[in-house]
């Protein structure tokens, strides 16, 4: 119930950000309130949900109770809202509160995934619970940043123009998108029917985004663009390992028998994501290696497309078509009737999506406001309708 409730807020927060961008510039400050919905709200909302679940399952050990992990996916959605409610109503004292609440909430994430690593029965999936830990240190630096810059701190507040990107690579490479493409090692196997298998490119995607994150961060802070692009070099090399482990273990998976269209959308759409991911990646990292350290290197609308929208809001709906039935309430006659309703549309849902990104990409790409709207649109259409289903599922399996 935690994980799935977890679930529920990150989506109703990725249809807040979706929706956030038709807001006036003004409002929204820029692209920050999309992006801190998304990557704060939503992204970290399921992180602090799903990844105590994956731990224990790895260990074959007990949960941490859950009251504690209910605490921890409370404290990072209500610490994201405050921080944006306050920087939207310039109201300092409520972001603050807010920051410190979500840092809060990182913590109590790291214990609860953590705890039941004494208990376990099972390996652990080290390399998976290393990237986990990681992750968490680099998004409790990140947000401290920006925490203390929303308190007045000077040095941070007179530094702001280089510690923005860094804030920016440690949340979003160092933490939403090094969790999910260590969760990937796991659950793409899983979703696509093939063997869990340690290969060399699972290394090359911890390593390369578990360091390089930091390391362009430093560079930014530094003012150093060797620095930054060596941390550029990395991350780009960690993507293209979890392009190529996707791809060696997409030619060793099975073939499904039974609910297609359900398998085609969580399949699909980890696939979709992996897909964006190297695109976002590869301007993000592309853009770091021409600029070097210079702030104008970090830039938002070039990667809100495929890094947010593609790469972390597909992951989670896709994540969450295959978790629903999988570890929700109900019993077997229910899981295979949400798993019959997921399937709903499969393929056009999937493809509206996709499409909607495609076209946000070339409107913030080109400067096109109908284009980046059109998109906006398709991708409201695809999500929302997800979002539908996951509702009518989750409900299913609470009263039957």
């Amino acid at each position: 119930m935690v994980a799935v409730g977890a679930i529920g807020i990150a989506v109703a927060y990725l249809l807040g950000a979706v929706l956030a961008i038709l807001l006036p510039t003004a409002v929204r400050g820029g692209a920050w309130l999309p992006l801190h919905l998304a990557l704060a709200g939503g992204a970290t909302s399921a992180i602090a949900g799903v990844m105590p679940y994956f731990t224990s399952a790895f260990a074959a050990a007990p949960p941490a109770d859950r009251w504690l992990r209910t605490a921890a996916v409370g404290a990072v959605a209500l610490g994201a809202l405050s921080v944006a409610s306050g920087v939207v109503g310039d109201q300092a004292g409520l972001a603050v509160a807010g920051g410190v609440g979500f840092i809060a909430g990182i913590g109590l994430s790291g214990v609860a995934a953590l705890r039941p690593l004494g208990r376990g029965l099972g390996p652990s999936r080290g390399l998976v619970t290393q990237g986990y830990v990681v992750a968490l240190a680099e998004v409790a630096l990140g947000a401290s940043l920006a925490t203390l810059y929303l308190a007045g701190w000077t040095p941070v507040v007179d530094a702001w123009a280089q510690i923005k990107p860094a804030h920016a690579w440690l949340n979003l490479i160092g933490f939403v998108s090094l969790v999910i493409a260590t969760t990937m090692l796991h659950l793409f196997p899983t979703v696509v029917g093939a063997r869990i298998a340690r290969r060399p490119s699972t290394w090359i995607t911890l390593v390369g985004l578990a360091a390089g994150a930091p390391i362009v961060a430093l560079g930014f802070v530094l003012t150093s663009d060797a620095v930054a692009r060596v941390g550029a070099v990395s991350v780009a090399a960690g993507s293209a390992g979890l392009a190529v482990y996707a791809w060696r273990t997409w030619q060793t998976r099975a073939h499904w028998t039974t609910d297609p269209d359900w398998h085609r959308f969580a399949i699909g759409g980890l696939v979709s994501a992996i897909v964006w991911f190297e695109v976002g990646m590869a301007i993000a990292a592309g853009r770091v290696l021409a600029f070097g350290a210079n702030p104008a290197a970090w830039s938002v609308d070039a990667v809100t497309g495929p890094l947010i929208v593609g790469w972390i809001g597909l992951a989670i709906v896709a994540s969450a078509t295959h978790l629903i039935p999988a570890i929700g309430p109900g019993n077997p006659d229910t899981h295979a009737w949400q798993r019959h309703l997921l399937g709903r549309a499969a393929i056009l849902r999937l493809t509206v999506a996709d499409v909607g990104i495609a076209v946000l990409l070339v409107g913030f790409t080109f400067g096109s406001g109908p284009l980046t709207q059109a998109g906006i649109i398709l991708v409201m259409i695809g999500l929302g309708a997800t979002a539908v289903l996951f509702g009518a599922a989750i409900q299913i399996g609470l009263v039957r």
